[in-house]
């Protein structure tokens, strides 16, 4: 029997004080998602060996009827009540657990906790954003880890002239714009005078809806910055950088101010033409569906998020994806977007190889991301992204994060 004090018990007790009494419910409706996904695999299994032995019993395409059939309803419409049990008294509970449990308050110390909720939301967050289970993120503005309170930056005349906003990248939050404890959006501010604001983000959206979003919030954070604007820029990382190319394409189609305040862009580490870690998912789907014992299973493989699948090709409008199926194999139909025109726009590419070659180019990269793709090089020149070349920096042995 562990003793009190032991560093299990405080390990455990700092994961305690990582929770929110919302992350019971969102946690709970996860737990009664996953056993009604796992019962429909069952079920799709156990039909596919009926109608390969030729018996009758199916409904239709993994449903059972007869006794089978009712057994997995029954299945289906207990799970569903449990869910709604569940979630009508942890809902009623939320105000005391906010009392009695010994978390940290909202704008406490979570990094571990975003972490795991960033990563999460970056493999199902649109599910998550669809069900409104409360573990999806909210597109926020942060600072310092905790939200931005443009009031505050205003009393303490902490605001510059110089706005540096910085935007992650997949599966990513604003906490981790830190490496081997070098802070990139401190740095910015002690060298060059610029005040860095985060966005945090669910990365699991599709890219051009994340990028309406964050069009709409810069707006407002232009409005109200405290001191008049000399400089604005982006620094985005990743999937971050076709957000951020997909708001500057929503801003001004909404006719916003701030694409003309927009002075650089840098992108690191960006698949502007997509990245075949996700293609190897989408190749993953036509696998497990070759077979109809197999098939049941491509269910998991779907579980990957709107965002996920938005880097296959790269995509960044809306019309990329609407009216396709995204795990349904086929070419790329991506409207044509160049860079923003008036703003300068820097790449920062990277690879694993020690030199440049045409394998290492195209298929190592930085492990996610194919040098070609983080430098807008593509097959078509009508699709390549006009970099210049004093704007684009290689680094060699060097990894996506």
């Amino acid at each position: 029997m562990k003793r009190a004090g032991t560093p299990a018990d405080r390990r455990a007790a700092a994961a305690l004080a990582q929770l929110r009494p919302s992350d019971l419910r969102g946690t709970a409706r996860l737990a009664v998602q996953a056993t009604a996904g796992v019962t429909r695999i069952v079920e799709g299994v156990h039909q596919s060996v009926l109608t390969r032995l030729g018996l009758p019993g199916w409904a239709g395409p993994g449903q059972s009827r007869g006794l089978t059939g009712m057994v997995y309803r029954g299945i289906h419409g207990v799970t569903h009540l449990v869910d709604q049990g569940l979630q009508a008294t942890l809902l009623r509970l939320e105000p005391w657990l906010d009392r009695v449990m010994p978390g940290q308050d909202a704008d406490g110390p979570l990094a571990e906790r975003d972490a795991v909720l960033s990563a999460l939301n970056g493999v199902m967050g649109d599910r998550l954003a669809a069900d409104a289970n409360p573990l999806a993120l909210d597109m926020e503005l942060r600072q310092d880890g905790q939200a931005l309170d443009l009031d505050a930056l205003r009393a303490s005349s902490a605001a510059t002239g110089k706005l540096l906003l910085l935007v992650h990248g997949l599966c990513m939050n604003d906490r981790q714009w830190l490496r081997a404890g070098h802070d990139h959006g401190l740095h910015l501010a002690r060298s060059l005078g610029y005040t860095p604001v985060h966005v945090r983000y669910n990365t699991g959206l599709h890219t051009s809806v994340n990028g309406r979003q964050l069009a709409d919030l810069i707006e407002r954070l232009v409005a109200a910055w405290p001191v008049p604007l000399e400089a604005f820029s982006v620094l985005a990382h990743s999937i971050g950088g076709l957000v951020v190319r997909a708001a500057c394409h929503s801003g001004n189609q909404a006719g916003h101010s701030w694409p003309r305040q927009l002075q650089r862009i840098v992108f690191l580490g960006t698949p502007h033409h997509g990245a075949p870690l996700e293609r190897a998912g989408h190749w993953v789907d036509g696998l497990l569906g070759s077979s109809s014992f197999s098939r049941p299973f491509s269910r998991l493989a779907r579980l990957r998020s709107a965002g996920i699948t938005d880097l296959r090709y790269g995509h960044v409008l809306d019309e990329d994806w609407q009216g396709h199926d995204r795990f349904r194999r086929q070419p790329d139909r991506r409207t044509v977007l160049p860079l923003p025109s008036g703003v300068a726009c820097f790449t920062v590419a990277a690879t694993l190889a020690a030199r440049r070659s045409r394998v290492a180019d195209r298929l190592l990269g930085d492990g996610l991301v194919p040098l070609h793709s983080a430098l807008g090089v593509h097959d078509d020149p009508a699709r390549c992204l006009a970099f210049p070349r004093a704007h684009q920096y290689l680094a060699f042995r060097t990894g996506h994060m």
